[in-house]
């Protein structure tokens, strides 16, 4: 069936309904570019205050370069500044920005001139090691993506006698740092899945080996040792030979925990020298063959040494 032609008072219409609709489609747009503008407007003033203060100070002070990738602040800025500079830059910066979170920082063999610079080292409090992790994670000047292993030290001597250590490498800046913190037996550590996932099995491997508890850890248990083993291998006061001893038993035909038993064969010692001994004031040419005196000889005599001789 046609369709049946529009009448001029139709077409009228409907000229002014579109012009309506685009009347109130510009005005959409214009209203939401004004609340993305305000909404830029109050970043910047967020910025500008306290709360933002460090991250636009950080920002100033760190310009883009000509190639837009690498800024002054970042670990690696140029290849034309010495790896040393660009590392000392790149920490007094995380000092400047997150002071309250450090408590020291510090390039290991700073004048290793075979690997070109040292170690870059922060040392932070226990509550806060997440959150620092976190900042080298998200920063522009950072972005260390990369979890590379989490392990621990043990310092029986210190109150504080574990020192758990993050490595962290950025593959952007081509760079590595190494967080590390001290905690105590019974001082729980968050754990770092949030943000690394591949931090679980190394958070495992240092609760099995050290017996640092990680709390927000999504599978926290032992991930070396079998089950219902008792104590942690690495601690320097675990003894060398363990508490238990495993051995299959024929009877039960099955592998049994017992406790450890270390046992010594058993040796008679015989004190008794095997080199002739030489009595009192004898002297080694009266019992060699074929020397004219002997001891009984002299006895029976009745001759007696000269005192010159006895001495």
């Amino acid at each position: 069936h046609e369709q049946p032609k529009a009448t001029e008072g139709e077409s009228k219409l409907r000229r002014k309904l579109c012009a309506v609709v685009g009347v109130r489609r510009r005005m959409i747009m214009r209203t939401a570019r004004g609340v993305v503008a305000r909404g830029a407007q109050l970043w910047r003033r967020y910025a500008s205050g306290a709360a933002g203060g460090a991250i636009k100070a950080a920002e100033a002070r760190t310009p883009a370069t000509a190639h837009g990738l690498k800024r002054a602040g970042s670990p690696t800025t140029c290849s034309t500044m010495p790896l040393l500079e660009q590392q000392t830059k790149f920490m007094s910066s995380v000092l400047e920005m997150i002071p309250a979170w450090i408590t020291r920082a510090q390039i290991q063999k700073a004048h290793d001139i075979t690997h070109n610079g040292g170690e870059m080292v922060l040392e932070v409090p226990t509550e806060v090691t997440a959150k620092v992790l976190r900042f080298l994670q998200m920063h522009t000047n950072a972005q260390f993506k990369c979890f590379i292993d989490c392990t621990a030290v043990d310092y029986p001597s210190q109150a504080k006698r574990f020192k758990v250590v993050y490595f962290l490498l950025s593959v952007k800046y081509n760079a590595r740092i190494r967080v590390q913190t001290y905690v105590d037996e019974i001082t729980p550590l968050e754990s770092a899945t949030r943000w690394y996932p591949g931090a679980d099995w190394f958070e495992r491997e240092v609760w099995d080996m050290y017996g640092v508890y990680f709390y927000n850890h999504p599978d926290l248990r032992r991930i070396l040792t079998d089950y219902g083993f008792e104590g942690h291998p690495q601690r320097k006061d675990f003894p060398l030979s363990g508490f238990v001893e495993s051995r299959y038993d024929d009877a039960t035909k099955r592998v049994v925990n017992e406790p450890i038993e270390i046992a010594q064969e058993y040796r008679s010692f015989d004190y008794t020298s095997p080199w002739e001994v030489f009595p009192e004031g004898g002297r080694a040419r009266d019992f060699l063959p074929g020397t004219s005196s002997s001891p009984s000889s002299s006895e029976e005599s009745g001759d007696k040494p000269d005192a010159n001789e006895a001495k």
